[in-house]
């Protein structure tokens, strides 16, 4: 077994710490400053998150906005964009699996390496 206080982990802002990081999944804890967000994004995981202390506002490109403080816990679907702003300083945990995703650039061949970058922009221009 092994266990953290995730209160206790430190921290600096917008710098996440990985704490575990296996085949089935990844856990991170990070900090948002207040005011802070992790703007629109999208893993190629499943991603939980739970927020620790502080509170968010979570909106999706699928649901309506959702804010709330320590116990709130969401649930996204592998590409689904979302973005989390920071009310006030929060601590979250970003559980992600498995890990890494289909389609995460750690599981793809050198030469689809060599245009990933572009990829990416192609589908934000579209």
């Amino acid at each position: 077994m092994k266990s953290w206080d995730l209160n206790a982990v430190s921290l600096s802002p917008h710098s996440p710490e990985i704490l575990e990081s296996r085949d089935d999944g990844r856990a991170i804890v990070l900090e948002i400053p207040a005011g802070g967000s992790l703007r629109e994004h999208q893993v190629h995981e499943r991603a939980w998150v739970v927020v620790i202390s502080g509170e968010v506002a979570i909106s999706s490109e699928s649901a309506e906005p959702v804010a709330g403080g320590p116990g709130l816990m969401l649930q996204f679907e592998p590409q689904e964009r979302h973005s989390i702003d920071a009310i006030s300083t929060a601590r979250i945990m970003l559980l992600l699996t498995p890990w890494p995703g289909d389609g995460h650039p750690g599981t793809m061949e050198l030469d689809d390496k060599k245009t990933v970058r572009q990829r990416a922009a192609d589908r934000r221009a579209a």
